[in-house]
């Protein structure tokens, strides 16, 4: 004979936890004044400091993420500074 079939529930599914979209300016150092923005229509994603007005402009996807942009920023930023270290 089968046995009856459970009615238990299904576990709960968990949360993500929402990504920051304003951070800190790698130029001035002033904490949560960089905010970045996705233009999805012209494929564009920006961060820009509301402080020293530095900005940063990239590509994106349908799959990107102001963290996204804002590490590309980071990561254009240190190798601009490693360039300019190798070449002095």
């Amino acid at each position: 004979m089968g046995k009856r079939k459970s009615r238990a529930k299904p576990p709960p599914r968990k949360r993500m936890n929402k990504l920051d979209t304003v951070f800190s300016c790698p130029f001035c150092n002033h904490g949560s004044s960089v905010e970045c923005r996705i233009d999805m229509k012209d494929l564009i994603g920006e961060a820009s400091c509301r402080i020293c007005q530095e900005s940063f402009s990239t590509t994106v996807n349908s799959l990107t993420e102001a963290i996204d942009i804002y590490s590309e920023w980071i990561d254009e930023c240190e190798r601009v500074n490693n360039v300019e270290d190798d070449g002095a």
